[in-house]
């Protein structure tokens, strides 16, 4: 049964995040609020997490991973961006936004697009995930908590407990964050390709919102 954890939205309680840390640390799978939707994510260095989102999303070995980081100097370790891509970034963040790129060898290789060898990265704009990075010292690997069969992410912590329940570890209930996903946007190549609309605005891109 999935540990229940309420957390303010806005003034995260300190013991509460550092206890999800460590949970996470030890391998736990979380399901979190996030400025779009509720995302399931766990430790990037465990090996078995990939495989249990893989199973709970129902999606495949090239499904792109996101990695949340709290800050464009984390994104820099994990990601190959040059100076226009890092404009681009400095202007986004924080916000509903994924940008795929590259990854680096600082990422283990199963998390990477097996032929692209790209991933998602972003920066949350939440209070409470911010501060579970700030826990953790290091990115979250996550993805959108959507079910196969549904056509929009789980944003009900309830809901999330009564399908999830003995598949993830802990739910972080911080009130309902919205039931958007964020746009992704593909950065590799020197050029901005549309991947998802979603909760980010396009403007700041030069794309068109239709």
């Amino acid at each position: 049964m999935a540990q229940l954890f309420e957390i303010h939205p806005a003034d995260p309680q300190p013991r509460l995040i550092a206890q999800a840390a460590e949970m996470i640390r030890k391998g736990g799978l979380a399901a979190f609020p996030t400025d779009s939707a509720y995302a399931l994510g766990g430790h990037l260095g465990d090996a078995d997490l990939l495989d249990r989102i893989r199973r709970i999303r129902g999606v495949d070995d090239r499904h792109h991973f996101t990695l949340m980081c709290r800050d464009l100097s984390e994104i820099a370790t994990y990601a190959r961006v040059d100076n226009v891509q890092y404009r681009m970034l400095k202007a986004a963040t924080p916000g509903s936004y994924t940008f795929i790129l590259e990854g680096t060898k600082e990422l283990p290789r199963r998390v990477l697009h097996p032929k692209r060898k790209t991933i998602g990265l972003r920066i949350p704009d939440h209070p409470v995930v911010l501060a579970l990075l700030e826990a953790l010292n290091e990115p979250l690997l996550s993805s959108t908590l959507i079910l196969p069969g549904d056509d929009e992410p789980l944003c009900d912590t309830d809901e999330i407990r009564e399908r999830l329940d003995k598949q993830i570890d802990l739910v972080i209930d911080a009130g309902y964050c919205g039931c958007g996903m964020t746009t992704v946007l593909n950065l590799v190549g020197g050029n901005v390709e549309l991947v998802r609309a979603g909760r980010g605005p396009l403007a700041l891109f030069g794309l068109s919102e239709d």
